[in-house]
């Protein structure tokens, strides 16, 4: 059963549970790389096409573990996936469906309209963006918003959030998840 791949169930605390990000559902802290990847294999697993994954965190707090999770969940090999800091956008093919990973980190003084980002939202696949803040007003208006925050020094806090009604399926998904579980 897929709640079991983390280990133990995934379960989603009430929507105003977190205070800090009121109305968006927590998961249980992630204990460990393997954890976060898990979750992001769950989430390509339920992904549909043109599905956007905005990732939110610090350095280091597990953003890539979990696009490769994604990237695992949509049946791409994992020794693929790395961060694309430095090239801001990779591409994976071979999965279920075309895997499109941006970061935008780096993106001081470049311009994102420049980078053909965008194309990558209605191409059919799974877009993960890792710091999403950098995009502003052209993020999709639909998304997924998954903040990670570190709790200890392999502890995270992951913070899930629709922002419409096609990423609150997503949600949703979860939710029954761990009610059949």
């Amino acid at each position: 059963m897929v709640a079991r791949d983390l280990g133990r169930p995934l379960r989603l605390l009430p929507r105003d549970h977190d205070p800090a990000r009121s109305r968006a559902p927590e998961v249980p802290a992630s204990h460990s790389s393997l954890h976060t990847e898990r979750l992001g294999e769950r989430l390509g697993r339920m992904a549909r096409p043109n599905d956007v994954f905005a990732l939110s965190g610090e350095l280091g707090t597990g953003k890539t573990v979990l696009a490769r999770g994604v990237a695992i969940g949509l049946g791409i090999d994992a020794a693929e996936i790395s961060s694309p800091t430095f090239i801001i956008m990779r591409e994976h093919s071979g999965g279920r469906l075309p895997f499109f990973h941006i970061d935008l980190y780096r993106l001081e003084g470049v311009d994102l309209a420049n980078t053909g980002w965008e194309e990558c939202l209605d191409a059919g696949g799974v877009t993960v963006i890792e710091w999403p803040d950098r995009a502003g007003a052209l993020l999709p208006d639909d998304r997924l918003d998954v903040t990670l925050e570190h709790i200890a020094d392999t502890k995270r806090r992951i913070v899930v959030a629709a922002t419409g009604p096609r990423s609150a399926r997503h949600v949703e998904e979860l939710r029954s998840s761990v009610i059949s579980a």
